[in-house]
């Protein structure tokens, strides 16, 4: 299969899992939750974290942000769309905090002035949001940045992703299966669709981006083959906003990790080999 190189980490089958924790708009409009949710990754053993920027005025249409929504940043829709909306004072902070933390961070960036103001940062890669999938000038926008794209194909039928993979080309390119919904159903999260994306994408590293409550499927989708996982993280679950339900806390991510981790070092290489450890217990219970 085929390597990405995402900052200096090859991105592979061979290779360790690249686990990705997507902050996204849980820091609420805050840079100080936001900073927070880069310590809370740096300690888990996270690989990078993910936020997402809009240019809200060309995402929504004026009818969608004039529609009544009540939140902490006043009474439209508009308003909380722009209340969740970091801009370059706080991406420059963001940028200068994960250097020092050692930690890479990019975006899945919803239009095509995002990706510009993204670019400003040299991210190691640029994310396709499963909403924007269908979007071709997007994605060949995003293409023309000359960096990896990680590729997320929720609500996407297989014709969708195969068009979508016809613009971007299938070089430094990592496609995710994901479910859109949050939290998703265990039901629903048919996790041999990786296989199938597999089979219909050979060459092309292929991920997971898991919304589910809990941490078992996305070990388990490590275990069936994702070279690349991501999951929403949250400092509390009962924060106010959207997406902190589907979202993992500080005990959760460390967990996920951790078992990532755990499980890569005890699939070992498939050689059946008697263990020095074994060699003791060997010569005493052996009578032959």
């Amino acid at each position: 299969m085929a390597k990405v190189m995402i900052g200096k980490t090859l991105v592979g089958s061979t290779k360790p899992c690249f686990v990705v924790a997507e902050i996204g708009i849980n820091h609420n409009g805050s840079l100080e939750i936001a900073k927070k949710l880069i310590d809370m990754a740096v300690e888990a053993g996270c690989d990078a974290v993910k936020f997402q920027k809009r240019t809200i005025d060309v995402v929504y249409t004026a009818a969608e942000l004039a529609k009544p929504r009540e939140s902490i940043f006043g009474e439209t829709n508009g308003d909380l769309k722009r209340g969740l909306e970091f801009g370059r004072k706080q991406y420059e902070a963001i940028d200068a905090y994960c250097r020092a933390k050692d930690i890479l961070w990019f975006a899945s960036c919803w239009d095509e002035d995002s990706v510009s103001f993204i670019r400003q940062f040299d991210p190691p890669c640029y994310k396709i949001a499963s909403a924007s999938l269908t979007d071709d000038d997007l994605l060949a926008y995003t293409r023309d940045q000359g960096k990896p794209i990680i590729l997320s194909t929720g609500m996407s039928t297989l014709e969708e992703i195969y068009h979508a993979v016809r613009i971007l080309g299938r070089s430094e390119l990592v496609i995710l299966h994901a479910v859109s919904t949050y939290p998703s159903e265990d039901r629903d999260t048919n996790l041999k669709v990786m296989g199938t994306l597999r089979k219909n994408f050979p060459g092309v590293p292929i991920g997971y981006s898991g919304h589910e409550k809990g941490i078992s499927l996305t070990l388990a989708a490590v275990v069936m083959g994702a070279c690349m996982v991501e999951r929403h993280i949250t400092l509390e679950r009962m924060m106010w906003g959207s997406d902190h339900s589907a979202s993992l806390e500080p005990e959760g991510l460390k967990k996920v990790v951790r078992d990532i981790r755990k499980f890569e070092l005890a699939r070992g290489d498939g050689v059946k080999r008697v263990l020095p450890a074994e060699l003791p217990i060997k010569n005493k219970l052996r009578r032959k």
